[in-house]
């Protein structure tokens, strides 16, 4: 199975409290991101595929690639193998550190990366998965999965921001818990009901 994700920020502790730009009611960061991670491997299982659309986490500590090891330790223990789109708090250093920790199992790379986006088809769709938001709008055929913007929503149809605290996921009838990635039927309902709320104008 497939499912979306993003704006995870591990280890980010200036995101904790009830700000309205990125509500994350946590006592601090190890319970933030042990929550994330029960969440997500709740759901998610061993072999499914998962695209990260940016913004993994934002870790303060020196040196570098001590930051970088504990980032690693916490994204090993996420069920799924990892599309990662690089978000404006990734960097290449970082994507190629975890390409040196990289590994195969199922067959398939533990993570693989990706620069600015990702087109993915489904069920007769297509999806443009992006960090940010790309308003492409004049391309009614495709749909851009987003984050970058958190508890924020670009008021057009073909935008839907999949991350984590994303306002989007109020059009579920099922609301998942904090952290869970989004499966693609999910996602078709998301589409469906902001596609109701904002209509193509003529």
């Amino acid at each position: 199975m497939k499912f979306v994700t993003s704006d995870t920020h591990f280890f980010h502790d200036s995101l904790l409290g009830m700000s309205d730009f990125a509500p994350r009611p946590f006592a601090n960061v190890n319970e933030m991101n042990q929550t994330i991670i029960n969440n997500w491997n709740n759901k998610v299982d061993e072999n499914d595929i998962v695209y990260h659309l940016g913004d993994i986490a934002l870790y303060f500590i020196k040196p570098q690639k001590k930051a970088y090891q504990a980032i690693f330790e916490v994204l090993n223990q996420l069920n799924g193998h990892l599309i990662l789109v690089k978000g404006n708090h990734d960097s290449r250093a970082f994507f190629k550190y975890l390409e040196s920790k990289n590994y195969t199992f199922a067959g398939i790379p533990k993570f693989q990366f990706h620069d600015v986006g990702v087109l993915m088809k489904y069920n007769h769709c297509q999806y443009y998965l992006t960090h940010y938001p790309m308003m492409l709008g004049i391309a009614p055929q495709i749909i851009n999965l987003h984050g970058h913007i958190h508890h924020y929503s670009v008021p057009i149809k073909e935008n839907i921001n999949v991350g984590i605290d994303a306002p989007e996921l109020d059009y579920l009838n099922s609301k998942p818990s904090f952290g869970e990635p989004l499966n693609l039927h999910e996602i078709e309902e998301i589409a469906a009901k902001k596609a109701v709320k904002f209509p193509r104008q003529k």
